[in-house]
Formats: structure tokens, C-alpha cells, sequence
């Protein structure tokens, strides 16, 4: 039977090159062209074409790829990408996609060097945030599975019999702001707690958890027999960039005995600034914590990350020992704790090169200064915002988020506007509700995002306002 490794190195070294070379030429255009099209039906027809029995040369496949989905891209590393909260990527990071490709390590455990790099990752990660050098960790797709891992860790460290016995009859809930990520509930409905069993604490006028109302809900479920067991504080909200008051919020945990946990998906990378760092004061007492590399730090996807004040109580929720992977003192079986201890998964990628190569070769440093000028591109379009006529600023700008309305149109409007707008290429936010109303919503995560970019998105904004307000006069 033959194997799978090429007859002719020099030809797949050849294409190699070129796939290499004209990677980097699209990096250095990245900003030239249409952010997003729509891709065409015939395209995504040419997709479907079964199971191939023979194969394909990897000339032909490499053609298809640049026909059929280089040019149908989401968008995110173009500087006009402002929906959601993407990062854009680096060069350094795909070599390192590519290097890390090319070991091909299993990273859910044993002796070997690309788990010392995790280490060290997770060790880098403790210290951004200003949580102990001993505590745990683990690389994960996502901050979805971040806040998952936590939330079991969490549930585990109340009560350990859970393991054996399951969640039924306990009455455990927590608490998180109306804010909070939708991730969270979905954690509590996939750790068997069900989603109503994480309260929804309001929010003041300035999009935080309202502490004071807090006490009170821990206090009500607690006379009601239920037993509270933890609490999550979001540095930087989704919607609008809002900073829950971390402080405040561990000190109830801690009076109430409440695990508290911090969901800073994007928010934990202002701790590499001087200027904001001061707004997550609280974060480094975090029991647990859910980012993303992937986002503000400009890792490639994925590269969520979870942190844990007590490695113990950590390894206790998910570690198990099984003969067939018994650990030993020395050879390839050694090097306990692995990082199949701190999370589900066994089978793991070497997720950990690519944020080791980009934090090693920017420095912390640098990409605070990154953070910093996101935030004053943000501070700037808000500005401009509260300068034009007809546009309204509908929430504080505490980080990067920029969340405004359009006076004289519709929700149903500003859909059409935003999705217009997508369709033209010129620039792509995306949506969000503040109090109730439809906001477009810019995300200034992208590095390579300028003032030039935010003021191209919103005079185009203002010109299909002014085209739907025209046409509407016309009827």
C-alpha cells in the first residue's frame, strides 16, 4: 500500500513557495479591495462535488481554494472590519500556524517540548492579568469553552461529589449580568445546571452590574433554599464594551463564599496598559478566568485561554486515571500534570506556538501600545459621532466598542443601512440593542485599523441614511 507522502518533494516544495509567497503579497494588500462580498451560487456550487475517489493534484486544489474562497473571506483582516470582536492575525502568526502544522504535536499530555511552551503561555497569561504564577491553565478553541471549563471547575470545587453523583437536586446557581455573554448561560445548560440557574443581575445607566442588586439576589435564593455558588464579572461586554466593577463584585463573592469568575473574552488585553489597566482593577483576583489570544492580541484562530487561581481544585474537575494513560516518572508517559487535567479535551492542537511567537516577537509592550491605539480610534469616531447631526452616541465608550443610533430611521432601517453597507465593501460593522434600540456598532480590534478607516465607514453611513430619508420623502 503506498503511503501519503509526496513521489516529488521538489514540486511540493515548488507550490509550497508560491502558496507562501502570494500569502504574504494578500497580507500586504490586505487593506486594498472590497472588505466582504456575497458569495456567488455558482461558487459555493463548484463546492459540492462529493467525495473524490482519486484525488486531486495539489495545483488543481490550490486553484480552487484561490477561486472559490480566498475571495469570500469574513473580512476580519481588512482595517475596514469593525462587526463583532475579531482579530485581524499577523504574519507571525500564520508562520507559526504553519510551523506548528508542520510538527503536528498532540498537546493533550506526555513529555515533550511543545507542552513546555504552553506552560510558558499560561505562565505569560498569569502574569498579564496579575493572578499567581502557580495557578493553572489550558489553550482552548474559545472563550465559549473558557467560560465552559470555569463554570464546571467552579460547580466542582462546591461540591466534588458532583463527578460521580451529577448536578440533580442540588439547587446550585450563579449570577452574571443582563450584559454578560451569551456563552454563559449556555455553559450552565451544557454543565447540566440549566440556563435559568444562572441569574440575570441587572445593569445601571452605565451598562454594569448593579452589585447592590446582587447582595440582594444571593441573599433571596439563599432564604429560598437554593445554594449560590458563583459569580461572573465581564471586563467588556459585548454589546458595548462595558467594564463590570470587578472589585466590588469579588468582594461580595468573597462575603457570600462565591467562586468569582471573570469573562474578559477581549477586555483582559487592556491589562497591558498602563492607562486602562487600571479600569479592570479586581480581574487579578479572579478564581477563574475566560480570554481569547484570537481576539485583541491578533493570534490566529483559534485560541481561547482559560486561567485558574487553584491548580488543584482545578485538576479535580477534570482529571481522571485511566490505564491507558498512566503516568510515569520517566519517558514519553512523564511530565504530569498534562493538560487533558484541566479541561475536556484529550486530543489537542499546538494552539500554544502561534500566541508564543506573536506575544515573543511583539512584546508585551508593543501590544499594549496596539490596544491603547485602538482605543483612541474608537474615542475619536465617538466625536465624530457626537458632532454630526442625526447620529447619537447610545452608549459609553469605555474601551473600543462604539455603539450609535440614526435619528429618523426605523430598527428595520438600520438593518437594511448596515447590510448595504456590508454588500458595498466599503466597510463592515455590525449590530447590537442598546435600551431597546437598534445601534450600528463598531469594534476597532484590528490592528491595522486607522481614523481614515472610521471615517470612510461612517460617511458611508451617513449616505445611505441620507438615501433611505430621500427615498422615503420621495414615496
Amino acid at each position: 500500500m503506498a503511503g501519503l507522502d509526496p513521489t516529488d518533494w521538489r514540486g511540493i516544495r515548488e507550490i509550497g513557495h508560491r502558496m507562501l509567497d502570494e500569502v504574504f503579497d494578500r497580507m500586504e494588500h490586505v487593506g486594498e479591495g472590497p472588505i466582504w462580498r456575497p458569495m456567488p451560487p455558482s461558487a459555493r456550487q463548484a463546492l459540492k462535488e462529493g467525495l473524490p475517489e482519486t484525488g486531486h493534484s495539489l495545483d488543481d486544489l490550490y486553484e480552487r481554494y484561490r477561486d472559490l474562497v480566498v475571495p469570500y473571506g469574513v473580512g476580519n483582516t481588512h482595517p475596514g472590519f469593525m462587526g463583532w470582536v475579531h482579530g485581524a492575525g499577523t504574519p507571525v502568526g500564520m508562520l507559526a500556524e504553519m510551523l506548528a502544522g508542520g510538527l503536528n504535536a498532540n498537546c493533550g499530555g506526555r513529555d515533550h517540548a511543545p507542552i513546555e511552551v504552553e506552560r510558558e503561555v499560561i505562565r505569560w497569561a498569569l502574569q498579564m492579568v496579575g493572578m499567581p504564577q502557580d495557578g493553572s491553565g489550558c489553550l482552548v478553541t474559545g472563550s465559549s469553552m473558557a467560560n465552559f471549563i470555569s463554570v464546571i471547575t467552579a460547580s466542582r470545587a462546591q461540591n466534588l461529589s458532583i463527578r460521580k453523583e451529577g448536578i440533580g437536586g442540588r439547587g446550585l446557581v450563579g449570577y452574571a449580568a443582563t450584559t454578560a455573554h451569551g456563552c454563559l448561560p449556555r455553559a450552565f445548560d451544557l454543565a447540566g445546571l440549566g440556563s435559568d440557574a444562572l441569574r440575570r443581575v441587572p445593569v445601571l445607566a452605565d451598562h454594569r452590574m448593579d452589585v447592590s442588586a446582587l447582595r440582594d439576589m444571593i441573599a433571596a435564593d439563599r432564604e429560598a433554599g437554593l445554594v449560590p455558588f458563583m459569580v461572573a464579572g465581564t471586563a467588556g461586554t459585548v454589546d458595548c464594551g462595558a467594564i463590570d466593577h470587578l472589585a466590588a463584585i469579588e468582594a461580595i463573592a468573597r462575603e457570600a463564599g462565591l467562586w468569582f469568575h471573570v469573562d474578559a473574552a477581549f477586555g483582559a488585553l487592556a491589562c497591558l496598559s498602563d492607562r486602562f489597566q487600571p479600569r479592570l482593577s479586581g480581574i487579578e483576583k479572579a478564581d477563574s478566568l475566560a480570554f481569547d489570544f484570537h481576539k485583541w492580541a491578533q493570534v490566529p484562530y483559534d485560541a481561547g485561554c482559560v486561567l485558574v487561581r487553584d491548580s488543584h481544585k482545578h485538576a479535580a474537575a477534570f482529571a481522571q486515571s485511566l490505564d491507558y494513560l498512566t503516568r510515569e516518572e520517566r519517558g514519553l508517559a512523564a511530565g504530569a500534570p498534562w493538560f487533558c487535567d484541566f479541561g475536556p479535551d484529550l486530543s489537542r492542537g499546538f494552539r500554544a506556538l502561534k500566541v508564543w511567537m506573536t506575544l515573543g516577537h511583539y512584546g508585551s509592550e508593543r501590544m499594549g501600545q496596539m490596544v491603547e491605539t485602538c482605543c483612541d480610534v474608537a474615542a475619536d469616531l465617538a466625536e465624530r459621532v457626537e458632532r454630526t447631526e442625526g447620529l447619537v452616541l447610545l452608549a459609553p465608550v469605555t474601551l473600543n466598542i462604539v455603539c450609535f443610533g440614526l435619528d429618523g430611521l426605523d430598527d428595520a432601517e438600520v438593518s437594511e443601512l448596515v447590510q448595504d453597507l456590508h454588500e458595498s465593501g466599503i466597510a463592515a460593522p455590525s449590530t447590537t440593542r442598546i435600551n431597546g434600540r437598534l445601534a450600528v456598532r463598531a469594534a476597532i480590534v484590528n490592528h491595522r485599523t486607522t481614523t481614515a478607516h472610521t471615517n470612510r465607514m461612517l460617511d458611508a453611513v451617513i449616505a445611505l441614511r441620507d438615501e433611505l430619508l430621500r427615498a422615503r420623502t420621495a414615496r
